[in-house]
């Protein structure tokens, strides 16, 4: 499975006055059993949200509009890539933010902010994901917090 396979189609949700989480969308251009190979733990059924992290690693300046990077979904417990794909950084990053902003909507104050995966395969939904956490790294590798979706009481 090629990063190219994979497209993301990103729905804020700006404004919308139902409590709707932001929506990120990873459609899968290729072979339904591929993918499931890889979205499966050893137990045989799909990973879970808490076993997935999803994480936007960039390839330049956050503050430039023009910086790419890869967005990833991986196992929590093994660390092995499930899925990445190639995205305007821009894009993902406006995604964080509105997720971030969704926290602040609700009455619960324990919440910071939250978002939902959908994993389809040529427009047929495998999976859904609700999650929390949304990591973003620098071209160096380190872990850019102020541009992260992390829950209160989450240490790294």
């Amino acid at each position: 499975m090629r990063r190219e396979d994979f497209t993301l189609d990103v729905d804020e949700n700006r404004g919308d006055t139902e409590s709707r989480p932001p929506t990120v969308t990873i459609d899968f251009d290729g072979s339904r059993t591929d993918l499931d190979e890889r979205l499966v733990g050893p137990d045989g059924e799909y990973l879970d949200a808490e076993e997935t992290d999803v994480t936007l690693r960039l390839r330049g300046d956050p503050e430039d509009p023009d910086t790419t990077g890869v967005v990833s979904v991986t196992d929590r417990i093994t660390g092995s890539l499930l899925l990445e794909l190639d995205e305007d950084a821009a894009d993902v990053l406006a995604f964080v933010d509105a997720a971030r902003a969704h926290g602040e909507r609700e009455d619960d104050d324990d919440r910071n902010g939250g978002y939902r995966v959908n994993i389809d395969v040529d427009g047929e939904r495998v999976l859904t994901y609700e999650k929390e956490t949304f990591l973003v790294y620098s071209a160096d590798g380190d872990l850019l917090r102020g541009r992260s979706l992390i829950p209160g009481g989450v240490e790294l």
